[in-house]
């Protein structure tokens, strides 16, 4: 107890130095644990994706190629699914609702995509959460389309506003003659859906009738005569599907692998994001070093404090080995002396990262669709602290280890 009363009475001795050390080791220790805290975040984000599908089914492909461009909107499918098959699927026993999916256009840069109504109610992100509208409607005309929130954002389109859709993904030919009308905005939600022109099936089929082999035919259709046209799609890019149990998910999952018709292929969401992310997490490798290495050169900082300090405390070593205090006395106390700025800047780091959690979760939900949730310490995130308190102690050893060294006749030598 008396060598922690010396040690607290000689850092608040030397607070202005001491507190910018501690500070140093808080901001280190915030970062630390808000990379972890962003990492997870991130991560159920990823997994949240979607929810409450039981099955994506495409052409037979890779599973995590068919996830990419039937949820993430990236890559292109090897093939379609023809309208028969599809309908030879869900009316399959244990379907309980199917969502029909085709893509191959674009508007300025973000993916069209076509589906029926039953897409708002049954697509579910982030443990269930449903898409809503921020402003408008769902499309009711055949021409209409609902948009998310960074196409509205990035291309300032308004409830109203005419969208013309290119034919294809890296094309310059535009269907013009069959322009949509912006009928609802969607909320922010994360998402690829933020960056998708959603468009009716229907509506797909009506601006591709009068195309043929990638090209718009010498007598183009009107608008107003693809109305009255029968638009009964004939082939689809993919499908989410619920089941009615999930203990019939596999035995469906197989019977669509083993499909006779025509090679498709069904994956199981969560496990097909769990394959991604074990592709794109290595950045939480380099994440976690970066936060590392920040640490410790705090750590390393706070060890040139002391050892700076030492200089101008060799007399006040000298008093205490005069009063009888052995070399040992002075080690424990530097390291004692350590290990307190270190558990502070540690405690400090955690005030600051639930304090910057609290005032930013809102702006980063809203801005880039990340949800941090404020929640307590993982085990994780605890070894992480004991690891900088540790780490304090042990490089306060070093400078301990040189005052030890230094002799009482040393510490009463005036030096000039």
């Amino acid at each position: 107890m008396i060598l922690l009363r010396l040690a607290i009475r000689s850092l608040i001795s030397r607070r202005i130095t001491v507190g910018l050390t501690v500070l140093a080791i808080a901001l280190s220790t915030a970062l630390f644990l808000g990379v972890e805290k962003v990492r997870t975040g991130a991560r159920a984000s990823f997994a949240d994706t979607i929810s409450d599908t039981d099955l994506i089914i495409g052409a037979r492909t890779g599973g995590v190629q068919l996830l990419l461009y039937s949820v993430f909107r990236i890559g292109n499918a090897t093939n379609n699914i023809t309208w028969e098959s599809y309908e030879d699927v869900i009316s399959q026993p244990g379907v309980a609702w199917a969502v029909p999916i085709s893509l191959g256009d674009s508007h300025r840069g973000f993916r069209v995509m076509g589906t029926t109504a039953a897409y708002f109610d049954r697509y579910k992100y982030r443990g269930g959460q449903d898409l809503t509208l921020a402003e408008g409607n769902r499309f009711d005309d055949l021409f209409d389309t609902v948009i998310g929130a960074d196409v509205a954002r990035q291309l300032g389109y308004r409830i109203g506003d005419p969208i013309v859709v290119a034919h294809g993904l890296a094309s310059f030919t535009e269907h013009d003659d069959k322009p949509f009308r912006v009928a609802g905005i969607l909320a922010k939600t994360g998402t690829p859906v933020d960056r998708t022109v959603i468009v009716s099936l229907k509506a797909i089929e009506a601006i591709h009738v009068d195309w043929q082999e990638g090209a718009q035919s010498a007598n183009p259709v009107s608008a107003d005569a693809v109305r009255g046209m029968d638009l009964a799609p004939s082939a689809i890019t993919a499908a989410m599907i619920g089941v009615e149990s999930p203990l019939q998910v596999f035995r469906l999952q197989r019977a669509i692998n083993e499909y006779r018709e025509e090679p498709l292929m069904a994956v199981i969401p969560g496990v097909a994001l769990q394959e991604l992310w074990e592709i794109v997490g290595v950045a939480e490798t380099a994440l976690f070093g970066v936060s590392a290495m920040v640490v410790a050169t705090a750590l390393i900082g706070m060890a040139a404090m002391i050892f700076s300090g030492l200089n101008e405390r060799r007399r006040e070593m000298a008093i205490f080995r005069a009063v009888g205090a052995r070399p040992g006395t002075i080690l424990g106390l530097l390291v004692l002396e350590a290990a307190l700025m270190a558990a502070a800047g540690a405690a400090l780091g955690v005030a600051l990262l639930y304090t910057g959690l609290w005032i930013a979760r809102p702006y980063v939900d809203a801005a880039f669709g990340l949800y941090l949730p404020i929640s307590a310490l993982t085990p994780r995130e605890w070894a992480g602290i004991a690891a900088v308190v540790a780490g304090g102690t042990l490089v306060g050893f070093f400078p301990a280890i040189r005052a030890y060294r230094i002799s009482l006749a040393d510490g009463m030598t005036i030096r000039t």
